[in-house]
């Protein structure tokens, strides 16, 4: 039996230790009878800075930290698994972005739990699908729309102790994180029908033969064919991605 660790199995390890460490905080807030609650965000107010990066650590019941794992911990596993490039600058942006943004425009009320993570990890999802169109990336897409696809109204204001803010500038941080790191990913290759790989294959043997070559083409087919190993070659070049995030 192997003992290889697969890139799925680390994913869903990664994500479980960030769902074990907010449990073990929720465990130490209980039994030590401390209120964790002012390391929430407090909009507009200078003592609530803190809760843009401690914010999403601390929750204010059990119901509400059960209700945030199994996504977490699914969300989080299929985005480290299916975009290991950007992962990390995204997960930053999202969780920096929603805080600034419920402390910028939130209620006058603490704001906490790692609601809007969960919800900026789906639209990560959600938008980097359909901008990439990519078998793996619609394949993530597809897996957590069936999943999670009740986040899509959660956005909005449902109840008063709910802080919807955090779930839309969540949802907003993980749409602008996955247009900005759309071109990080690298592009699988297209799949092939059966006649197309034999037309390749034909098309190969012609080419190759030292004999005849390509004389038997005509000058448009050849130019065109110039042009498109041209563009093959030009896409094959590194990308800046920085440069690419306009």
């Amino acid at each position: 039996m192997s003992t290889k660790t697969t890139p799925l199995k680390r994913s869903i390890v990664t994500a479980a230790s960030f769902v074990i460490l907010i449990w073990w905080l929720k465990v130490a807030e209980s039994l030590l009878g401390l209120s964790l609650y002012p390391l929430g965000v407090l909009p507009r107010n200078s003592d609530g800075l803190v809760g843009i990066l401690t914010g999403p650590l601390v929750h204010g019941s059990w119901q509400h930290l059960m209700g945030n794992t199994l996504p977490l911990l699914m969300l989080g596993s299929i985005l480290i698994y299916g975009y290991p490039r950007s992962r990390w600058l995204a997960l930053a942006l999202i969780w920096l972005l929603s805080g600034t943004g419920v402390w910028l425009f939130g209620r006058d009320s603490y704001h906490l739990g790692a609601s809007g993570l969960s919800h900026g990890m789906f639209f990560y999802l959600l938008v980097g699908g359909l901008l990439r169109r990519d078998r793996r990336s619609i394949a993530l897409l597809m897996v957590a729309f069936f999943m999670y696809s009740s986040m899509l109204m959660t956005i909005f204001p449902s109840e008063p102790d709910v802080s919807f803010e955090y779930h839309l500038f969540g949802a907003m941080a993980g749409s602008w994180s996955a247009y900005i790191f759309r071109k990080w990913e690298p592009m699988p290759p297209p799949s092939l029908y059966p006649w197309q790989r034999r037309l390749k294959e034909e098309q190969a043997w012609e080419e190759d033969d030292p004999i005849i070559g390509d004389q038997w083409k005509s000058e448009s087919q050849r130019a065109n064919e110039q042009a498109q190993t041209r563009r093959v070659r030009a896409a094959d070049q590194p990308v800046n991605p920085l440069q690419d995030a306009d």
